[in-house]
């Protein structure tokens, strides 16, 4: 028994899949993290390795996670594959019958939606090709030379140099689409097709008419078809809709010279040209044609089904914030996914929703001998810290950033610190055991407070921030400045409970490194 899943299913979860990240009852994020990939692989950045969907990898995810940026209803679209029109270039036509036996020229492809039969011109309109110059002489059709730029409804030729092509106007992309969606392979097709008060209405409107025939094809231009230099109107389609005309020319050779239609009826799956019915003589060769069938309900009516709008793209843009510093400076990112549905940090249990989140843990800082001395302390990236939590009990963590304006130095705690190597594979003597301790302002008998591993020894500040009142901001010489996290007692914890909810997407990336006036778009394409 043969089964198929079709590309319909395709298009559908693609909008399932929109429906969800606009909807209320989940929520989307997009992560950046990995800030010390040479240790995974020192050529890196040459040939980032594949990342493994596995649940051990998982939480290596949420191990060397660095912030979140949540991805808003206006953040996500459906899109469809990027085909410039270039002039000289020969594109496929829309067909309602392509299959692996029936390829689209002169693509060669084995189904509609891989064939080139669409464009976006250099204005960003999108344009459907009706038809791309066949003929019984250019069986794969003939070059584009005139630019489609027009926004008429009905299907027309784009100029006057005769190429042949019949195009149909679609939608044009909004600047903000462009900037949000537009990518090097795809482009973004309009929210809310056909929505009530904008340009698809219209258009999607003018299409209503189901199964209304728009191009016929000449496969065979026939022989001695009578008297030469004639034309034979209100020649019927037959099939199973009704009221569809066609107009033949016959040419000075007594062949078909053209074919075009002159009421596109209604109703159409399937149908023929009656020669007989048109009185047009059949000749010693009779002439065929291909009714080429519209989509369902007509071109336009339906942007997601006749483009195949399959694919999403999910947008985050990551900028420097001094309200809500969680994307670090100075340090490299070179990893960003997709998550779906994490929570608050406990005890709530509530899906995380603040727009911008840190998941690293961080310390207060105060200098020993001074307080200040934080302002002249220095921290590299990557590199290990150490804290005496009590008797034998040490805790080590690394270095994501330090920030010697506000004492708070953010770092990151994996596997390889304790019990195995950075390969994965198991250490059987640890430096510091197999326990991964936590960094505390509340140390056991015979810790300490010290935080070693920088260029000098600090203390984490225990008096800052409380339960009652956690510390989000600090005063430095009469300034105010936001640490964009929670501490109590000095320590703060990542604002998302590590390993909740669900990473979907996973790049890995060469590492860039990170600048105080630097941002970066995120685009990720998902495909159904």
């Amino acid at each position: 028994m043969s089964a198929i899943i079709t590309d319909q299913l395709r298009i559908l979860n693609a909008k399932t899949f929109v429906d969800n990240v606009e909807s209320t009852d989940s929520s989307y994020y997009a992560f950046v993290g990995l800030p010390n990939p040479y240790d995974v692989n020192p050529n890196w950045d040459l040939n980032p390795p594949a990342p493994r969907d596995n649940f051990e990898q998982e939480n290596d995810y949420w191990d060397t996670m660095i912030a979140l940026k949540k991805i808003k209803p206006g953040d996500v679209r459906q899109m469809v594959r990027k085909v410039k029109w270039v002039s000289g270039n020969t594109y496929d036509m829309y067909r309602h019958d392509v299959s692996r036996s029936n390829t689209s020229k002169p693509s060669g492809s084995t189904n509609l939606y891989s064939a080139n039969y669409y464009v976006v011109n250099s204005d960003y309109k999108v344009y459907v090709c009706l038809h791309n110059g066949v003929s019984p002489e250019n069986p794969s059709g003939r070059p584009s030379l005139d630019e489609p730029k027009f926004t008429d409804i009905e299907p027309r030729p784009a100029g006057s140099s005769g190429d042949g092509y019949i195009w149909k106007y679609l939608y044009t992309i909004s600047p903000s689409d462009i900037v949000m969606f537009d990518t090097t392979n795809f482009i973004p097709v309009p929210k809310k097709w056909g929505q009530s008060g904008n340009e698809s209405f219209i258009i999607k409107n003018n299409a209503i008419t189901s199964g209304q025939l728009k191009v016929i094809t000449i496969k065979n231009r026939g022989v001695n078809l009578g008297p030469a230099n004639r034309t034979y109107t209100r020649i019927p389609i037959k099939g199973d809709g009704f009221g569809a005309e066609s107009t033949i020319t016959i040419g000075n050779n007594s062949t078909v010279e053209s074919i075009t239609i002159s009421k596109g009826g209604s109703g159409y799956t399937y149908g023929s040209v009656d020669l007989i019915g048109g009185n047009v003589p059949l000749g010693s060769i009779s002439p065929s044609f291909d009714v080429i069938i519209p989509p369902s309900s007509g071109h336009g009516f339906d942007i997601y089904r006749e483009l195949g709008a399959y694919s999403i793209l999910l947008y985050s843009r990551i900028e420097n914030d001094f309200e809500n510093p969680d994307f670090i400076t100075g340090n490299q990112i070179s990893r960003i996914g997709i998550i779906k549905d994490p929570l608050e940090f406990p005890p709530s249990q509530k899906l995380l929703s603040q727009d911008k989140v840190s998941s690293l843990y961080a310390l207060k800082l105060i200098g020993i001998a001074n307080p200040n001395d934080f302002t002249i302390a220095r921290f590299s990236p990557d590199s290990y810290i150490y804290q005496t939590i009590g008797i034998g009990e040490t805790a080590v963590g690394r270095v994501a950033s330090y920030d010697s304006n506000t004492g708070v130095l953010k770092y990151w705690q994996d596997k390889s610190l304790v019990g195995f190597n950075t390969d994965g594979s198991q250490n059987n003597n640890p430096q510091f055991g197999f326990n991964l301790n936590r960094f505390t302002g509340s140390p056991l008998p015979g810790g300490s407070l010290t935080i070693s591993g920088g260029t000098i020894d600090l203390n984490i500040d225990n008096n800052f921030g409380s339960e009652i009142n956690p510390g989000i901001t600090t005063v430095i010489n009469n300034r105010t400045y936001k640490l964009g996290q929670f501490f109590i007692g000095g320590v703060s914890q990542p604002e998302v409970k590590k390993f909740s909810g669900e990473i979907i997407y996973v790049d890995n990336r060469p590492a860039i490194t990170r600048s105080q006036n630097q941002k970066e778009d995120i685009k990720v394409i998902l495909q159904f």
